[in-house]
């Protein structure tokens, strides 16, 4: 059955359990708002906060949720992601969020520019902040290199704020050696967990809502499919509950069951 179909025998308004739902219609649960208190007490503070979670808990949505949250007319949001490479390709991710583009190979040319440019938001009263998604992929080298970009003024000063999202590991990182005058300035951790069975059920319907479907077309046996087949985790659980509505529409089924679940469950990974 085509998209347009299943959309249009469950009565969706638009594609449910999609990767590109809007800030404002994101489900804030107490983990989100756990994120947000930590980001905003590094933000106050000039410091580092973790994120950290298994692919798929929401660490994005919650980066996202937060962003969203901030004045544009105060805030200047350098979102970057992490790769495995060196400082100087996260220097120049950096200068590219600020609509530079800097030829040198120097780490401390870039590193004095991307300095001055953040002084002179300063000056202008805009606070920046700096959001490294990935992070776990980075390079214990870079974490040392890093903390070099947030010393200003003999390090009395500390004008960037750095949020660091990754997997699990990345605190792992941040115990190396080289990684420790940067790990030193991070005041709050914040690990998303996989969720339980009543929240799930509570995502589920809340999804539903949102793509213009009121009422709740899975059973309970389909959300305790759902929760087991994803282990509590955002992602597969979109992948899941999609699959299974498209199946369930197949059938001609106005109710979702498990049977629909297993069947999606054997088209992913």
């Amino acid at each position: 059955m085509m998209k347009s179909e299943y959309r249009t025998f469950f009565g969706f308004m638009r594609e449910p359990f999609g990767s590109d739902i809007a800030a404002k219609d994101i489900l804030v649960t107490p983990s989100i708002n756990g994120v947000s208190e930590r980001i905003h007490y590094a933000m106050r503070l000039g410091a580092i906060a973790l994120v950290t979670g298994e692919i798929g808990s929401g660490k994005s949505t919650a980066l996202r949720y937060v962003i969203r949250h901030l004045d544009a007319s105060e805030y200047r949001i350098l979102n970057v992601v992490a790769s495995s490479g060196s400082i100087l390709e996260l220097y120049r991710q950096i200068l590219s969020t600020l609509g530079m583009d800097v030829a040198s190979n120097s780490r401390a040319v870039m590193s004095r520019q991307i300095k001055k440019e953040i002084l002179e938001m300063v000056n202008e009263k805009i606070q920046t902040l700096l959001v490294i998604d990935e992070a776990s992929l980075l390079r214990l080298d870079v974490f040392s290199e890093l903390h070099t970009l947030t010393q200003f003024s003999n390090d009395s000063k500390t004008f960037l704020p750095i949020i660091l999202a990754g997997q699990s590991n990345l605190v792992d990182n941040m115990k190396y050696r080289n990684s420790i005058p940067l790990a030193s300035r991070v005041v709050g951790k914040s690990h998303l967990k996989s969720i339980d069975l009543k929240a799930m059920k509570q995502y589920l319907n809340h999804h539903l809502s949102i793509a213009g479907v009121k009422r709740d077309i899975f059973d309970d046996a389909a959300v305790t499919a759902i929760h087991q087949g994803s282990g509590g985790l955002f992602r597969k659980a979109n992948h899941l509950a999609r699959g299974a509505i498209i199946v369930a529409s197949k059938n001609q089924s106005a109710t979702v069951t498990s049977e629909h679940v297993r069947t999606a469950a054997s088209e992913i990974f």
